[in-house]
């Protein structure tokens, strides 16, 4: 890891750009993430959620604005971009734009010029994304997944995700992002900005590199257990027409990774063992899934993935209705 301190970069970037950046225990990842960024805007805070490997000496160091939250409350990252945007707006209102990034992400050279240009030319659009790259998909499966998650069409979208330039005046009218969402806040906020008129976007232009780092089906499951409680939070919120958030890819979840399994289980103990056939359902669907994506390991993670999902469905509204606060699910 990079010793706690380091030289401030200097900058010569335009008055109107600010970034927050968000990390908790990222070591060199953040170092990477700072020095990528510092040197293109005018401020940055840095927004700590209880690390404890010298991250909050380190972005002090290298010139960055540090806020750390609150521990007695839940971390989330929604929480922390939004006590990063009011901190960076109190220190700085003549902030136009601001780039949110991840901690473990590094900015490519040339991303922020392009996307303060796009912004500056279409002032109906809120916020604007590129490609985010996987740093290291050679080293895991689980990587590569990550990096072809992030290929996302070019053009207009229905959402952005945790890297992203957002124009201050659409973010704050809609009042930022949901504080409690332990995932999918960016859709969600997007969701509300495009209810409101404002455009999301994405370039056709490199933005960051992203080091996912999972290594095990644990970390795997785990990421996809979240993602699960991010689509039926999300459709609990925003389910009903004419948005239908998410409603789809909960009822995959809960189709093909709980009622299914779940109903041949007690049709063939209880009715006629001849419905356990049934499961063979299962490897019709990793077939045509292999066809589709013209990868078998990628279908099979796929298929597997809706059982990770259901959980996350489960875990969701049994937390709700318990009138719990969701906690964060980590995967690294």
């Amino acid at each position: 890891m990079q010793p706690p301190h380091a030289d401030p970069v200097e900058t010569s970037a335009p008055p109107s750009i600010g970034a927050v950046i968000i990390g908790r225990n990222e070591g060199d990842r953040l170092r990477v993430c700072l020095a990528s960024v510092l040197p293109f805007i005018q401020a940055a805070v840095y927004v700590d959620s209880g690390s404890t490997d010298g991250s909050v000496a380190m972005a002090q160091g290298m010139g960055a604005d540090v806020l750390a939250l609150d521990m007695d409350k839940p971390f989330t990252a929604a929480r922390a971009r939004n006590a990063g945007l009011q901190r960076l707006l109190a220190q700085h209102p003549e902030i136009r734009f601001v780039q949110f990034i991840d901690g473990d992400c590094e900015v490519v050279p040339g991303w922020i010029e392009a996307a303060h240009q796009y912004l500056e030319a279409q002032p109906r659009c809120a916020v604007v994304c590129g490609r985010r790259r996987e740093r290291y998909p050679e080293n895991s499966i689980y990587n590569l997944m990550c990096d072809r998650e992030w290929d996302t069409p070019i053009g207009d979208a229905l959402s952005c995700g945790g890297d992203a330039l957002f124009r201050t005046e659409a973010i704050t009218q809609v009042g930022g992002y949901r504080d409690g969402l332990i995932a999918g806040e960016e859709p969600e906020l997007c969701l509300r900005l495009r209810r409101e008129g404002w455009r999301v976007h994405r370039l056709d232009q490199e933005m960051t590199r992203h080091d996912a780092a999972i290594r095990s089906w644990r970390q795997w499951w785990q990421r996809t257990v979240r993602a699960g409680h991010a689509f039926a939070e999300g459709a609990w919120l925003h389910g009903a027409p004419p948005d239908r958030h998410w409603v789809r890819e909960t009822r995959r979840a809960v189709l093909w990774g709980l009622l299914l399994p779940l109903g041949i289980a007690l049709l063939g103990t209880f009715v006629d063992a001849r419905a356990w056939l049934l499961a063979l359902l299962y490897p019709l669907q990793w077939l045509r899934l292999s066809i589709r994506e013209r990868s078998p390991a990628m279908a099979f993670f796929t298929l597997a993935g809706k059982f990770a999902e259901a959980r996350g469905v489960l875990k969701f509204h049994l937390t709700r209705m318990l009138g719990r606060t969701g906690r964060l699910i980590e995967y690294k």
